[in-house]
C-alpha cells in the first residue's frame, strides 16, 4: 500500500484545484426589507416617510393640493344645520371639523393604501356625537350574503372581533375594489434603500475628509545636539499647535512660529469628495415619479422653462382630481348620516373649490382671447344673417 501517490497524480490534482477563489462579502441593507411583508407594512411606510423627508413633504402637498369644499344638501332649510354640524363635529381627541377628517383619512388612504374612519353615535340621543379615524392593520374586509355588502372584523391576537355596526363605517381602499388597497409608497423601500446608503457614504466622507486635519512633522538636522533634543522639541511644536488650535474656537488666532525643518500639510487634501449629485437625482425622480408631483413644488428646480411646470401642473390636476372621487363619498356618508340623525330623508352632495395651480396672468390672458373668439364669431354670424 502507497503512502504517497505519484507526482503524476500529485501535479493533476494540484492542476484541477481552483487558483481564484472568492470571498463573501458581507452587505448590510440600510433599509432592509422584512420577511413577511404584511406584518411590518405599515410600520416600513411610517419609518419611509420619517427617513426620506422628500417623500413625507410630497404626500402632504397632496393633501393640501386637493383642496376645500362644501357639503350641499338638497333640502335648503337644513343647509345651515349641516354647515354648523359639519364645522364642530369633534374628531378623535384634539380634531374637530368634517376638513380635519378628511384631511386624516387622505394621509392614511395614501401611505397604507386604504382608510377606516368610524361615525360614532350617541347610545342615548342616536345623535352623531363625532368621527373617529383608525388605522387598517388590524382591520379585514369580508364580502356579505351580497357581492356588495361589506362585513368588518377587527384581529385582537390570535382571534377575531366582527364589528357589530358595519353601517357606521368609513372605508376607502386605492387602487382596488378588494379590500385592502395598495398604498402609493409601494415599491419605494427599495430605491430609499439606495438613496439613503448614499447619504450615509456622504456623511462619512465628510468625517474623514471634511474634517480638516494636519500632520506637523518635525525633521530634525543631522547634527547630533539637535537629534539629542529631537523628542523634547517635538512634544513642544505639538503643545503649541494645540493651543493655537484651540484657541482659534475662541475667536483668538495665534501664529505658530517654530525653528528647524516643520512640515504642515492637511491630511486627505489629495482626495476629493465623489459627486453624488447624478446618482441622487436618479433617484429622486423615481420617487417623485411615484408620486405624481411636480419637482418645483418641492423646492427641486429641474426645469428651467414654464411650459413644463405648466404641463406638469396639469397632470398634477388630474391626479388631484382622482382623489376627489375617493374622497366624495366619504363626505357625502357623513353628512347623509348627519341628514338622517335629524329625520331628514335629503341628500347631500360635494362642491369641490377650483384647482388652480396656473399663472394667473396666463389664465387672464387666455380668458381674453376666448373673449375675442367669442366676439370674432358673433359678428361673423351676423354678418352672414345680413347678407341672408
Amino acid at each position: 500500500m502507497r503512502l504517497f501517490g505519484n507526482k503524476r497524480n500529485r501535479q493533476a490534482k494540484y492542476e484541477d484545484s481552483p487558483e481564484i477563489h472568492t470571498a463573501y462579502r458581507d452587505e448590510k441593507e440600510l433599509f432592509p426589507l422584512p420577511s413577511c411583508m404584511e406584518k411590518y407594512e405599515y410600520e416600513l411606510y411610517d419609518r419611509l416617510r420619517a427617513a426620506v423627508p422628500i417623500i413625507d413633504a410630497a404626500i402632504m402637498k397632496i393633501v393640501r393640493l386637493t383642496g376645500g369644499y362644501r357639503v350641499i344638501s338638497s333640502d335648503s332649510t337644513l343647509q345651515s344645520e349641516l354647515e354648523y354640524f359639519l364645522e364642530n363635529i369633534p374628531v378623535g381627541i384634539s380634531g374637530k371639523s368634517i376638513y380635519t377628517f378628511t384631511d386624516c383619512y387622505l394621509d392614511n388612504l395614501l401611505t397604507y393604501g386604504s382608510a377606516a374612519g368610524e361615525i360614532i353615535a350617541d347610545g342615548n340621543s342616536r345623535k352623531i356625537s363625532g368621527l373617529y379615524i383608525g388605522k387598517t392593520d388590524k382591520l379585514e374586509v369580508l364580502r356579505g350574503k351580497n357581492p356588495n355588502d361589506r362585513r368588518y372584523r377587527i384581529r385582537c391576537g390570535d382571534s377575531y372581533r366582527y364589528i357589530k355596526r358595519p353601517d357606521r363605517i368609513l372605508f376607502t381602499s386605492l387602487g382596488t375594489t378588494e379590500g385592502k388597497g395598495k398604498s402609493l409608497l409601494y415599491g419605494l423601500p427599495s430605491l430609499s434603500g439606495i438613496l439613503l446608503r448614499i447619504y450615509q457614504c456622504i456623511g462619512q466622507n465628510f468625517d474623514r475628509i471634511g474634517n480638516v486635519r494636519y500632520a506637523v512633522t518635525y525633521k530634525p538636522s543631522s547634527d547630533s545636539g539637535e537629534r539629542s533634543f529631537a523628542k523634547e522639541r517635538a512634544m513642544r511644536i505639538a503643545k503649541e499647535w494645540s493651543d493655537g488650535m484651540t484657541s482659534a474656537k475662541y475667536g483668538q488666532v495665534k501664529d505658530f512660529i517654530a525653528v528647524g525643518d516643520v512640515d504642515i500639510k492637511v491630511i486627505g487634501a489629495e482626495n476629493q469628495l465623489y459627486s453624488t449629485e447624478i446618482p441622487v437625482r436618479q433617484l429622486l425622480e423615481q420617487l417623485i415619479a411615484k408620486l405624481s408631483i411636480p419637482p418645483f413644488l418641492l423646492g427641486l428646480n429641474w426645469s428651467s422653462t414654464e411650459r413644463m411646470s405648466a404641463q406638469q401642473a396639469d397632470i398634477l390636476t388630474s391626479e388631484l382630481e382622482y382623489y376627489r372621487r375617493l374622497m366624495t363619498p366619504v363626505i357625502c356618508a357623513v353628512g347623509n348620516a348627519y341628514l338622517r340623525s335629524v329625520g331628514s330623508m335629503a341628500q347631500c352632495s360635494v362642491e369641490w373649490s377650483n384647482i388652480n395651480l396656473q399663472d394667473e396672468k396666463e389664465l387672464a390672458e387666455a380668458r381674453l382671447k376666448n373673449a375675442q373668439a367669442s366676439e370674432i364669431e358673433y359678428r361673423l354670424a351676423n354678418y352672414k344673417i345680413q347678407e341672408d
